[in-house]
């Protein structure tokens, strides 16, 4: 990447550069709440991905946000463009004899809400002692509000960029990347950028992320034991299963005391509650965990595991069944790390494999597990499923494959990292804290020369995906000083 970035080394020392700099800070102080309150606005917005409607290819609830940040953008004079609804990009343009395009990535789809702990309604976008609550806050509305009012702070100081700004808006990143894959098919990418969709100071190196699932198919049941009628839990992949259920029958209703005493016997011995409840001849059995991002499952508490710990102790009238708890509980149970599975790759460089089980579902003849997985960047998928397949084939597990993201590593010597290290360090005063090894896939996989910038910073804690995701106002700001100089280092 070293010689796409040489010729942006400019003196920031200069009268101009230090007079525009103060300019753009200026507009950003003068503006902030206009930017807090279009950020409030887009997060009121449940832009959580739905089935394709028409030629809307992912539905209504994204293309709202999509159409307000579009809208917003051809209001403030900026060229806009729309790529037929799979996602688009706001452009500043320069005026540069060899210009290139530098791009900021970002994407305004958010994950499910959840369904316990919020303070706030999760769309409702309340702000309370300085931080600003809702799902997206800072996954990834935020930040690209943020991105959006520094490319305006540029556009309105009458600065004049040698290079073209692309802020890019995906749609579906939480979920297939679909839109981004069409959208390059149409235009042509930018030479170099960044996502603001993970840490400051700045990403150097992302595991590889592996997400698939685990099929046990069901033979069938006999007619004495317990049937299990329903099965599920979790909202996705990426996501730690905050909730699971599980709706069983017996013949005899009796019994459905037992099961009452084992679930208050469960709880005293693990602290994990069972909650159930009767519908018609059927018992309901429910647990609830903490949500947390599949990047860091060991921050959360996985209701799936709660439930399948607790039904180990039920014999079903499905062999198979009893086969898949048995499995689950062996070899997954509670690690996030894959240690009983064999699949507990490490290295020095990028640490250690991350196992998040994000869906659990039982349809008709089929139980499936939704897996997403980050790896060291030395280990390949290859050498991940060989692994696995040890361990899933004495079940007769099938394995369906459904995405897989390389490890992406730079150097920390790399002119792009050390300019970006040098901006976050002039306005943070952190000159500690060095650039980042991390598991989450940052948009910045979706292209060449990308990296991860922002927006959480050091020691904040880490909220996306979970219950009261918040962005705080005062580093909102901030990050909104940093981008807006990145673009002026990086494209004057």
């Amino acid at each position: 990447m070293t010689e796409i970035f040489n010729n942006q080394q400019n003196d920031m020392t200069n009268d101009k550069s230090i007079t525009d700099l103060k300019n753009i800070n200026l507009w950003i102080d003068n503006n902030f709440e206009s930017l807090v309150n279009n950020l409030k606005a887009l997060i009121k917005i449940n832009s959580i991905p739905t089935l394709a409607v028409g030629n809307l290819p992912f539905g209504e609830n994204i293309q709202e946000a999509f159409e307000f940040m579009l809208n917003m953008a051809d209001k403030d004079g900026f060229k806009i463009k729309n790529i037929d609804n799979y996602g688009g990009h706001i452009e500043l343009i320069g005026n540069g004899d060899n210009k290139k395009t530098m791009g900021i990535l970002a994407h305004l789809d958010v994950v499910p809400a959840g369904e316990n702990n919020w303070i706030h309604p999760p769309f409702d976008a309340i702000i309370e002692d300085g931080k600003l609550y809702g799902r997206g806050a800072i996954d990834d509305k935020g930040p690209t509000m943020a991105a959006y009012f520094a490319m305006k702070a540029i556009k309105e100081s009458k600065i004049e960029l040698s290079n073209n700004v692309h802020l890019i808006l995906g749609l579906d990143e939480e979920t297939s990347w679909k839109g981004m894959d069409y959208y390059l098919k149409k235009v042509n990418a930018p030479d170099f950028g960044f996502t603001p969709d993970s840490d400051f100071p700045v990403v150097q190196c992302e595991k590889g992320i592996l997400v698939f699932d685990l099929v046990k198919k069901l033979g069938k049941s006999s007619d004495s034991g317990f049937e299990l009628k329903r099965l599920e839990g979790g909202s996705a992949y990426n996501m730690v299963a905050d909730y699971a259920t599980a709706t069983i029958f017996h013949k005899n209703k009796e019994i459905y005391d037992k099961i009452k005493i084992q679930a208050k016997t469960f709880s005293h011995n693990t602290g994990y509650n069972i909650y159930i409840k009767g519908s018609g001849n059927n018992l309901i059995l429910t647990t609830k965990g903490i949500s947390a991002h599949g990047a860091m499952p060991e921050k959360g508490l996985n209701a799936i595991s709660i439930l399948l710990a607790f039904l180990a102790d039920i014999n079903f009238n499905n062999e198979d069944i009893n086969s898949f708890i048995e499995f689950y509980n062996r070899y997954i149970a509670f690690e996030t790390d894959g240690k009983s599975a064999n699949i507990d790759f490490a290295d020095n460089e990028s640490g250690n494999t991350a196992v998040n089980i994000g869906i659990i579902k039982l349809e008709k003849s089929t139980i499936t597990l939704s897996i997403n997985v980050r790896m060291p960047i030395s280990v390949s998928d290859e050498d991940f499923y060989l692994k696995l397949k040890e361990v899933t084939e004495q079940y007769n597990f099938g394995i369906v494959k459904s995405k897989y993201q390389p490890p992406i590593s730079f150097s920390s010597d790399d002119s792009f990292i050390q300019t970006l290290m040098e901006i976050y360090q002039k306005h943070t005063e952190d000159y500690d804290t060095k650039p980042l090894v991390i598991g989450g896939g940052t948009y910045a996989r979706a292209m060449d020369n990308f990296v991860a910038f922002g927006a959480l910073f050091p020691g904040e804690k880490e909220v996306a995906h979970q219950p009261n995701e918040y962005i705080s106002l005062e580093s909102l700001k901030k990050a909104t000083y940093i981008y807006a100089e990145a673009i002026y280092r990086l494209c004057i």
